[in-house]
C-alpha cells in the first residue's frame, strides 16, 4: 500500500506542476496496475487533462501525460499522427522507437521478448524508461524514453551471443502488427473467468487467483469479479500470461451454451 501511495503522491505532483506552471508534464511508461490508478484520479479538482499513450494501438506500457486546463485547447497532438506518438507542433511524448537488428541475420539465433528486455534493463536502465517491445522474427522495435535513445544506441551491441545494432526509426508506419491467434469455443456464459480459461486453455478456478489479486485488466481497468460481464471487441489483460480479444459469440448451441471467439495476441 505504501508503494502505491508513493505512486500517486508523485502523479499530483506532476499534475501540480503542469496546473501550476502551465506546461505539459509526464510520467514514465506505466504497467496495468499504475495505468488503473492512474485512470481514477479526479483530474478536474487538479485543474488539468489526462492522456495516455505507449506509441502504437494496443500498447501495453503508456506514458501519461498531464495537461494544464489552460492548455488543454491550445496544445494538443498535431493531426495525422503515426501511430499514436505526437509528431510535429504542439506537445508530444517523449518517447522514441528503436529498431534491433543483428548485424548478420544469416548466423543470428532466435531471441524472445525476455532477450531483448534483459539486454536493456542489463545495461541499468530502469523498467519504467522503456515501453512495450515488439518481436518480428529476426528483429525488434523498442519503445523508450528520448532521454535514453542515444545511450540505447550507443550501448546496445549484443544480445546472447548476437551482435546488433539499434537505430531510431523516424517513421513508424512500418511498425510490424501484432499476430494474434484466433481461438473458438463454447462457454456457459461470457463471464470473465469463463472466457480466461478459454484463452489460456485451463479451467475456471485456476484464473480465479488472477482475478482475485488484480492481475486482470479489460479496456485497462482492474476487474476483481470473476462474474464480470464481457463485451464485444473488449481487450483483457492478465499479468504473467498475455492479452487477448474477446470478439463476439457465434451461435447459440441446442444446450444453451455459447459458442464465441477470441483472438490471442502473441
Amino acid at each position: 500500500m505504501e508503494k502505491e501511495e508513493q505512486f500517486i503522491k508523485r502523479i499530483r505532483e506532476l499534475c501540480q506542476n503542469a496546473y501550476q506552471r502551465d506546461v505539459v508534464t509526464f510520467s514514465d511508461f506505466l504497467d496495468l496496475n499504475e495505468l488503473h490508478m492512474v485512470n481514477h484520479i479526479n483530474y478536474r479538482e487538479l485543474g488539468v487533462t489526462l492522456k495516455t499513450c505507449g506509441g502504437y494501438e494496443l500498447a501495453e506500457r503508456q506514458m501519461a501525460a498531464f495537461i494544464p486546463d489552460a492548455l488543454s485547447y491550445v496544445l494538443r497532438p498535431s493531426e495525422g499522427t503515426v501511430r499514436g506518438i505526437c509528431l510535429g507542433n504542439g506537445w508530444e511524448y517523449p518517447m522514441d522507437c528503436l529498431c534491433i537488428r543483428p548485424l548478420a541475420k544469416r548466423y543470428a539465433e532466435p531471441l524472445t521478448h525476455r532477450d531483448y528486455l534483459g539486454a536493456a534493463v542489463n545495461l541499468g536502465i530502469q523498467r519504467s524508461k522503456l515501453g512495450d517491445i515488439l518481436v518480428d522474427e529476426k528483429e525488434a522495435y523498442l519503445f523508450c524514453h528520448r532521454s535514453l535513445t542515444e545511450f540505447i544506441s550507443g550501448e546496445l551491441c549484443r544480445i546472447r551471443n548476437t551482435g546488433v545494432t539499434a537505430r531510431k526509426i523516424p517513421d513508424l508506419s512500418g511498425l510490424p502488427e501484432r499476430k494474434r491467434e484466433e481461438i473458438t469455443g463454447t462457454v456457459a456464459s461470457v463471464r470473465l473467468d469463463a472466457v480466461l480459461a478459454l484463452a489460456f486453455h485451463t479451467s475456471r478456478s485456476q484464473m480465479l487467483p488472477f482475478i482475485e489479486t488484480g492481475k486482470v485488466f479489460v479496456n485497462g481497468k482492474m476487474v476483481v469479479s470473476n462474474g464480470y460481464q464481457l463485451k464485444e471487441e473488449d481487450i483483457i489483460s492478465v499479468r504473467g500470461m498475455g492479452k487477448f480479444q474477446y470478439s463476439r459469440v457465434l451461435k447459440q448451441t441446442k444446450k444453451n451454451r455459447y459458442s464465441i471467439c477470441l483472438y490471442r495476441y502473441r
